[in-house]
């Protein structure tokens, strides 16, 4: 910009007749122009930085009064100064603590002076910078990285620092220096955004009267009549900026890599499969015009690198950009891949950055760069997104932990996650981003099930938050309320998980201390409030049959809840089974797991037996639920897994399930010995101390009994039976299995009451024995 080089050239005329008045004649040194000054780029209240080059220290001693009128001078014209005062010596030698000495020596010129004393730098400086490269890179990189975290690694701030943050004019400045250190040209492609860049900053100083940087909401207004569109500008350069950046420093890092941190990239190596090759931590693939319109391919590559954390090589990077796909192309059974990866934020981000994201979800294309101004937000929407969804990877909490540990459907919170703002820039953006939800899972074909799941942790994740601040948490009427619009334990914890990654995006340090105990407070209060609701909240009467009517009255509120209106007519239709034959068994595929339907009528050691033929079957199971309505007729269902595929691969395998089953219910079946049978074959690995909690104040007129232990073949099944020999009845039953710990909650009953507190020890010691056994 021709105004930055006429304010360069005006400081340099003070600094030359300010020298010749106060130190020609009286002191042997060279006046330097160094950092934004050398490089000619002074902006209306930019420092003035200027390096006096001595012969020795004593010499700048003996001169210290001359020295201090030449720096008046420079003071009382106006000029803000930054001065050092170094030797020949001092120049050529890496200063620990003092690495900025070095850098600002890469943008030197010499102003006036001794030419004499310049001529020695001159001559020694190259061979320095040249023989001492490595060092020099390696420590730009990391001041460069240090302060790159300062501002959390991202360019997408709402407020953004156009100096320091990253994709800002430092790590312009980056590049030239390790063009300089490295023998590179700057890049001509940054062109346009360092132009930009200057622009913006020549504007803020302007507009301030002073050295100011940050681009706020306010000076966005005053320089541009299009606010929102000036900051996409600015995001789309500082992206370009950024990525130059942290490639050069790969680059710098690779030829200079030694020791330990080599041998663990040439490690990782081992990685590479007959898709993508890893080198150095990066990704490339062996087949790499296919990127540009294979989109499994593409999706395999996110999944590799999501799964091992890698990065994507620069000819990945640009290959990805040139990839195109239709919206429809996308299946749900892929997008849950993606959803399930250990670190599926950093898949998300990279295919943000290489713009497939936009490709498999036009509707990103709303929010990507987008500011809104609400003064709480830190990020844009993006942005925001994206870290919300790695601030559960995992969460920073114990408690939490377990929460994401335990919940079984970790793919529709991270969906969520991703569409929980997507609506943003419109009015109701709650509204409208769970309308977006519905409307884009259908297009990928996704079950009725998932949708409705993430449609509501859409529609309701500022629920918690609100509660939170506008709410007394103590009151129990606040519990009631979110029990209500949440419905189930399930979508409790995806919601809380989700209210816990949305409030910890916002800004770093949002999720505080006391806030995180606030939402754990309503967690755990809601949390009571459900499992209360299975014994004392019935269905009287619900139905568009007297058949429905009957079939449905006593079973817990709950279960409206969880089956949809074709599940509970496909239960009223094996109910008439069940009526004729005196039990029913079917057997179907849901949710990606087996299904065992059973109705009966209830019997001891019933719910026991069922659990026991599935283990001695070879199955896992993984969830189970246990109703018995007015009528006395048992609704057991068992989610599990095959772990041997014997029921995929072999059909006639249900149907002899299914007699097993019916053969439990009957008890004609040795369930016993099936169980013992399974249990030689397993291992035990005692991670996990089993807990055992029995309270008759959770509900009126049943005991709660709460088992954690870790997940073995049997387990149930000898849960189920140590209740049974107690005496007790038992009267619902939720399970649930994650990973290899089951958490198991019963509503017991004896002789039609709560169990005796005399009995709780007993019941207690029964339970751990069982988990031990």
């Amino acid at each position: 910009m021709q105004v930055l080089a006429e304010r360069t050239s005006a400081c340099e005329t003070i600094i030359k007749s300010a020298h010749a008045g106060a130190l020609e004649g009286k002191l042997d040194c060279a006046v330097l122009a160094v950092g934004g000054f050398g490089r000619a780029e002074l902006f209306p209240h930019s420092d003035v930085d200027i390096l006096l080059l001595v012969e020795s220290a004593a010499a700048a001693q003996s001169a210290k009064g001359d020295i201090s009128e030449f720096l008046k001078q420079l003071w009382d014209s106006g000029m803000r100064l930054s001065h050092s005062v170094h030797t020949v010596d001092e120049c050529c030698q890496i200063h620990d603590g003092n690495t900025e000495l070095t850098v600002s020596l890469l943008d030197q010129r010499w102003l006036t002076g001794s030419a004499g004393l310049y001529v020695k730098l001159e001559e020694r400086l190259p061979e320095f910078l040249r023989s001492k490269s490595g060092t020099i890179s390696r420590r730009l990189s990391e001041l460069t990285k240090s302060r790159h975290s300062k501002y959390h690694a991202t360019i997408y701030h709402l407020e953004p620092d156009i100096k320091d943050t990253p994709g800002g004019l430092r790590d312009l400045h980056l590049l030239g220096w390790f063009g300089k250190l490295l023998g590179r040209n700057f890049p001509p492609e940054l062109q346009a955004a360092r132009d930009f860049l200057f622009c913006l900053r020549y504007g803020l100083h302007t507009r301030a009267g002073r050295d100011k940087n940050i681009l706020d909401f306010e000076t966005q207004d005053a320089l541009s009549s299009q606010p929102e569109q000036l900051m996409r500008d600015y995001y789309r350069y500082a992206r370009e900026i950024y990525r130059s950046a942290t490639r050069t420093m790969e680059s710098a890092e690779s030829t200079k890599d030694k020791g330990l941190l080599e041998h663990f990239r040439n490690w990782r190596g081992r990685l590479s499969n007959s898709e993508f090759t890893v080198s150095r931590d990066q990704v490339l693939a062996r087949s790499p015009q296919q990127l540009r319109n294979d989109l499994s391919m593409v999706l395999r590559l996110f999944a590799f690198t999501g799964r091992h954390g890698l990065s994507l090589a620069a000819d990945t990077e640009a290959r990805l950009l040139e990839f195109h796909t239709q919206p429809e192309a996308l299946q749900w059974n892929q997008a849950v891949a993606l959803m399930r990866l250990p670190k599926a934020a950093w898949a998300m981000r990279q295919m943000h950055a290489t713009r497939v994201l936009e490709q498999i979800l036009p509707e990103w294309k709303e929010i990507e760069c987008l500011v809104v101004r609400d003064f709480y937000h830190r990020y844009t929407v993006d942005e925001h997104t994206i870290v919300a969804l790695e601030m559960i990877e995992p969460p920073n909490d114990a408690r939490l932990q377990t929460l994401f540990e335990e919940t079984g459907r970790v793919e529709l919170l991270r969906m969520a996650l991703i569409f929980h703002d997507i609506g943003k820039g419109g009015g109701d953006h709650v509204t409208a981003s769970a309308e977006i939800a519905r409307r884009v899972m259908a297009r990928w074909n996704a079950p009725a099930d998932d949708i409705e799941t993430v449609e509501f942790l859409v529609r309701h994740h500022t629920t918690i938050s609100a509660l939170m601040s506008k709410r007394d948490l103590s009151d129990p009427a606040t519990a009631r309320e979110l029990a209500e619009q949440v419905g189930t334990v399930e979508n409790l914890k995806l919601l809380t998980l989700l209210t816990y990654a949305d409030i910890s995006a916002v800004y770093p340090g949002a999720m505080t201390p006391w806030r995180l105990e606030q939402l754990w407070r309503v967690y755990t209060s809601t949390h009571e409030e459900l499992t209360r609701e299975l014994e004392t909240e019935r269905i009287v009467q619900y139905g568009e049959t007297a058949e429905e009517q009957a079939f449905l009255a006593g079973f817990p509120a709950r279960f409206l809840r969880t089956h949809s209106k074709a599940e509970i007519q496909k239960l009223v239709l094996l109910s008439r089974q069940q009526a004729d034959e005196g039990a029913a068994v079917a057997i179907d595929r849901h949710q990606g797991a087996w299904r065992a339907t059973v109705l009966a009528n209830d019997r001891a050691f019933l719910f026991a037996s069922l659990a026991g033929a599935l283990a001695g079957f070879g199955l896992n199971i993984l969830k189970a639920e246990a109703f018995a309505n007015a009528r006395g007729v048992i609704l057991d269902t068992f989610a599990f897994e095959d772990p041997n595929r014997n029921l995929e691969q072999n059909p006639e395998e249900v149907d002899r399930l299914q007699r097993m089953l019916l053969r439990a219910v009957t008890g004609k079946s040795d369930v016993a010995r099936l169980v013992d049978s399974r249990k030689k074959a397993h291992r035990q690995k005692g991670r996990l101390a089993a807990k055992v909690g029995v309270s008759n104040e959770a509900v009126p007129n049943a005991t709660l009994v709460e088992v954690t232990a870790e997940d073995r073949p049997g387990l149930l099944y000898d849960l189920a039976s140590a209740i049974s020999e107690a005496g007790c009845e038992i009267d619902v039953v939720l399970i649930d299995t994650e990973a290899h710990k089951a958490l198991d909650v019963f509503y017991l009953k004896k002789s039609g009451g709560q169990v005796p507190e005399s009995e709780h020890g007993q019941l207690k010691m029964r339970l751990l024995t069982a988990c031990q056994s």
